[in-house]
């Protein structure tokens, strides 16, 4: 990244920005919103006597607290990065004491310290966004659903057949009621995608993969943002919290081991698509069954390979533009 002359932190709050300027000790606050995003660029300007190019805005990814800021910046051609929370946490070492203030000069500091290497942050766009708000309701709607489905369960064991009748009507319909929500965001997603050209291409390249179905598809799409986040199938093992890591220290050598930080949906997904190839005749199969049987390892350890092993092939075919080809099904 071409080096930037001034740094600013931003505390974001659902009401207000908390902005430090780094090195020359300026704070102020301004409100969350389009009006307070003028107040902010104006005085940030006013302040520095930079131009917008020399400007280079670092705050924590707080969700929608934080977007209409991201859109504001990206709007107006500023160069911004957008940051993991626990990401700076973890980089301030110990701390002592809390405030917007304090909190907006630490990011600012972070944003300096971190100026060779932090990436400005790229907002994937309109439909990537739309696909992500989609995804994230229908967890909600098959959350409900699941609590519905458990409380039919513990009628059947707790009463007598006939007994709370109403309670179990209620329940199924509301269950009933969510199938046909989720039937609806689902279409939604799968019109969203087929829109798309690009979007629809790497969608069709992805579940020609053994083990990608149309939910890890539609998961992969939006959280790569079409495979243009992530600069290859290692970063995005580390995003999924897939990736193993080594842990040696001097002479002590433990086992490499994957870090709990981690999309947690997506590598649930992931692992459901590990248990589902080994139930089927193929290569994943006879690769399971020969590390369990004849080298004796570690059962999770094996599945999380062929977790790593998706991924790469998902990339691998993104890469080459050509579907996935299950050489195995050609031996004899």
């Amino acid at each position: 990244m071409k080096e930037k002359k001034i740094f600013i932190g931003i505390d974001v709050s659902k009401l207000t920005l908390d902005v430090f300027i780094h090195g020359m000790s300026d704070y102020f606050k301004v409100e969350n919103s389009s009006q307070g995003f003028v107040k902010l660029l104006e005085r940030t300007i006013q302040s520095t006597n930079f131009s917008k190019q020399d400007l280079f805005f670092c705050f924590e990814d707080t969700g929608k607290y934080s977007k209409l800021l991201s859109v504001f910046f990206h709007t107006e051609g500023l160069t911004f990065a957008m940051v993991p929370a626990l990401q700076i946490k973890k980089s301030l070492g110990i701390t002592r004491g809390k405030n917007d203030k304090v909190d907006a000069q630490r990011i600012a500091v972070y944003a300096y310290e971190k100026r060779e290497s932090i990436k400005p942050t790229i907002l994937p766009g309109e439909q990537i966004d739309k696909l992500k708000s989609l995804l994230s309701l229908r967890e909600k709607l098959l959350k409900h659903r699941t609590a519905y489905m458990n409380g039919l369960t513990d009628l059947h064991d707790c009463y007598a057949e006939g007994e709370n009748n109403l309670i179990k009507e209620v329940q199924l319909r509301m269950i009933d009621r969510l199938n046909n929500e989720v039937e609806v965001v689902e279409k939604q997603l799968i019109a969203i995608i087929k829109e798309d050209e690009e979007m629809y291409k790497s969608y069709k390249l992805i579940i020609s993969v053994s083990g990608i179905g149309k939910v890890l598809g539609w998961y992969l799409i939006a959280y790569t943002a079409n495979f243009r986040q992530f600069s290859d199938a290692r970063a995005f093992a580390c995003y999924a919290g897939i990736a193993p890591f080594e842990n040696s220290s001097g002479k002590t050598f433990k086992p490499s081991r994957v870090n709990a930080i981690a999309n947690k949906q997506i590598k649930t997904l992931l692992s459901m698509a590990s248990m589902s190839v080994i139930q089927h005749r193929g290569e994943f199969q006879q690769y399971y069954q020969k590390r369990i049987t004849e080298k004796g390892k570690n059962k999770m350890s094996t599945l999380n390979i062929i977790r790593n092993k998706i991924v790469f092939r998902v990339f691998a075919v993104i890469k080459r533009e050509t579907p996935y080809v299950n050489l195995y099904k050609f031996v004899a």
